[in-house]
């Protein structure tokens, strides 16, 4: 199931990202981040930066590789625990290994621990750009005091300088910290027995695509090397690793392929998708690509049946039978998703997020012989997925159904509580320990619920 967050605000910090090659000027801190989530894409992703992030002795566990609806070629990471891969990046990607670059030049900065460092130029380059000011002022109050209007006139020269120089030296750190973490980058492939040639035509189809522009761009003024600048010191540390013309394996290539075709068919206009993937193309990713298609702009009759086409390709393919159980639940038919959606879950047992799609099923079937089925399914899917609002939404809806008014309004207050609705949560988990028994979990939690109080800014 591919799904759309709106927003996540955890990323109110230093970045430090790959792409990036604008103007410093049009550089924008998220206050907001729209987030795409679905569990094919987040294996695929997760199974390219674990080896990484074990080369680089970072990351396991406690490092999530989130993916952001954005069309442009970037990525990104947050606190040293958050890794944000856009949506363009993964499509643009041709190959495993060109994303696979992206992602251990990510893994460069959280191992060199570069977003504190980058807080530290980034107060550095305040106390610059502060002296600069204290400076200009000074000069102004002199030339004021004096009568010398040449003196006063200069100030605002002065001003101007320290700022200036306070956000060239934050640049030039920054282009240098983005140097050291595409070095580091080879480094964990090296390490990890994959190949550069990845990075490297990453690079040349960025430099291809900004020529133009480039001629007209300050140097000095962008927070990262220039592509071209970047081939050069990256591609001869590539061509000397033996792995340089390892290919990807097969099967790691066409999950690749797959996922950008799901990607494509999610986002994309019906246009694009058919000319990405135009009816002569038969592959399995364009079939993919035009099942989601005919899903969102065609006939989702005809959308079922090219849905059981992909099955019968891969009978395996956890995915492929979650796709037909999402056509089904929403072109309302729960009863029949839910045959589709049980068999994607015993192929993925550990899909939190299939898990959830098979408990929406089973409540909106309207079979209260499911319920309980429901309610299990949705708890296991919730241990996975403590913070998916979805779920418990749809637990509430299970134990209302079964009259458990202490369970629903718990599961309700959590579901306001992680879709950010503090103030409707806290009532509802008022109103559950009013039906829970007093000390038990469930009562605990409601109140540590309650105790939560909104962030003042």
């Amino acid at each position: 199931m591919m799904s759309f967050k709106f927003p996540i605000r955890a990323v109110a910090v230093a970045l430090a990202g790959l792409m990036a090659a604008m103007p410093a000027a049009h550089a924008q801190m998220p206050g907001g981040l729209p987030i795409i989530r679905d569990t094919e894409i987040e294996n695929l992703l997760r199974d390219y930066a674990r080896p990484l992030f074990r080369a680089a002795g970072v990351g396991g566990s406690q490092t999530n590789v989130i993916i952001v609806n954005n069309r442009s070629f970037n990525a990104f990471v947050a606190n040293g625990r958050r890794m944000f891969i856009n949506s363009g990046a993964i499509l643009d990607s041709r190959t495993p290994n060109e994303l696979i670059g992206v992602i251990a030049h990510e893994t460069g900065h959280i191992a060199g621990g570069q977003l504190a460092r980058l807080r530290e130029a980034v107060e550095r380059a305040q106390i610059i750009a502060a002296l600069g000011m204290i400076v200009g002022v000074a000069g102004a109050a002199a030339g004021a005091a004096s009568g010398r209007s040449g003196v006063g006139e200069a100030a605002p020269g002065v001003l101007t300088a320290g700022a200036q120089i306070g956000m060239r030296s934050l640049l030039s750190y920054q282009r240098g910290e983005e140097a050291a973490a595409d070095r580091a980058a080879i480094t964990y492939l090296n390490a990890t027995g994959q190949s550069a040639r990845g990075m490297v035509e990453t690079f040349r189809r960025l430099h291809n695509d900004t020529m133009f522009i480039a001629r007209h761009v300050d140097p000095y003024t962008i927070s990262h090397p220039m592509p071209a600048d970047r081939i050069a010191i990256v591609e001869p540390l590539a061509r000397a690793s033996p792995h340089f013309d390892k290919p990807d394996p097969p099967a790691l290539d066409a999950r690749h392929q797959l996922v950008r075709a799901k990607l494509a068919g999610f986002l994309d206009r019906s246009d694009a998708i058919t000319r990405r993937y135009p009816p002569s193309d038969t592959s399995l990713p364009a079939r993919y690509a035009r099942t989601i298609q005919m899903f969102r702009f065609g006939d989702r009759t005809r959308a079922v049946a090219m849905a059981d086409d992909l099955i019968r390709a891969q009978p395996n393919n956890p995915y492929f039978h979650e796709i037909k159980g999402q056509i089904l639940l929403e072109t309302g038919q729960p009863a029949a998703a839910m045959g589709p959606l049980r068999r994607a879950v015993s192929l993925a047992p550990n899909a939190g997020l299939i898990r959830i799609m098979l408990g929406h099923a089973l409540v909106a079937s309207g079979n209260n012989a499911v319920l309980d089925e429901a309610i299990r399914e949705l708890r296991l899917a919730l241990q996975r997925e403590p913070e998916a609002g979805d779920g418990y939404r749809q637990l509430a809806i299970a134990y209302g159904r079964k009259n458990d008014r202490g369970q629903a309004d718990l599961a309700a207050a959590q579901a306001s509580y992680y879709s950010g609705d503090l103030q409707t949560a806290r009532g509802l988990a008022r109103r559950a320990q009013g039906s829970l028994p007093t000390g038990s979990p469930g009562w605990l939690i409601a109140e540590d619920i309650y105790n939560q109080r909104p962030v003042r800014n």
